[in-house]
């Protein structure tokens, strides 16, 4: 989705932060705004702070992790503006420090209730509805640098929730109508009240104005910090070496491939081209 112009988009997590710097800029795009929150005092201040930046905004108090609450935040948005055109799922937590062999199962278990099944129940809740009203319409979700290598030691929760926000992002973009945009936010360190470590990171606005720039130009993966390719990198060329000890390529090496097999077989009929390489 290219022009925002009087469309409606809903930003969960949108009082602070990248969720509030994003609204700005869709705002600044022409876009009329609903920003969900926890916090109906800040959400106030937040809306105070984009009249001046979008034609009209209405606000929502939420908790992603009830998945009935966001459905309530979804009839609302349709009650009041009678269609919606972009969800973006950036409501998130920090992690709650720790080794792996240590982590309380409870801690790693708030983490995913907010960053992957608050992500999980805007998609669902939000793209049922978007299917149905048969418009263009768009999907946003912010991961995190987090999604590709371990950026924070002994945070392997939150690590692990942005992990699968990737893989449930690249399992919609598969999935989506043509008419349903779907892209994954990542970013790097940003300030934010995520963590301290956040106080030292790239400026918020400067963040969502790139993060607008790459949206409108139709982009799947959103990318900001430069340095991350290192560490992407590094991690893939561990990767890359396993395979060409343990299990390099060779002829018909296609024999066990699973999406081969998938589409020989039936076993996905809604794919028949199972077998075709996916878009990078």
């Amino acid at each position: 989705m290219q022009d925002f112009n009087g469309k409606v988009v809903v930003i969960t997590g949108g009082a602070t932060g990248i969720g509030f710097a994003l609204a700005r800029q869709f705002g600044q795009q022409g876009a009329q705004l609903l920003i969900a929150g926890m916090n109906p005092a800040r959400l106030e201040h937040a809306a105070k702070e984009l009249a001046g930046h979008a034609s009209r905004v209405e606000i929502f108090e939420c908790d992603v992790t009830d998945r009935n609450q966001v459905e309530a935040l979804a009839d609302f948005a349709w009650g009041k503006f009678k269609h919606v055109d972009v969800i973006v799922n950036n409501a998130g937590v920090g992690p709650v420090p720790s080794s792996v062999i240590d982590a309380r199962p409870e801690d790693v278990q708030s983490v995913l209730a907010v960053n992957l099944f608050g992500v999980l129940h805007g998609v669902s809740v939000f793209g049922k509805r978007f299917i149905a009203q048969k418009t263009p319409c768009a999907i946003y979700n912010v991961g995190s640098e987090n999604a590709f290598f371990n950026a924070i030691p002994e945070g392997a929760g939150y690590v692990a929730s942005k992990h699968a926000v990737l893989a449930v992002t690249v399992a919609l973009r598969e999935e989506a109508p043509d008419f349903m945009d779907v892209a994954l936010i990542c970013p790097g360190l940003v300030r934010s009240e995520l963590a301290k470590e956040t106080q030292e990171g790239m400026d918020t606005d400067k963040y969502a104005a790139i993060v607008m720039k790459q949206i409108k130009a139709g982009e799947f993966y959103i990318m900001s910090h430069a340095y991350n390719f290192v560490r992407i990198s590094a991690r893939w060329r561990e990767v890359e070496a396993a395979f060409t000890k343990y299990a390099p390529r060779y002829e018909g090496d296609i024999e066990f491939d699973v999406r081969t097999l998938g589409a020989k077989n039936g076993w996905y009929p809604r794919y028949p081209d199972a077998s075709a390489d996916l878009p990078v």
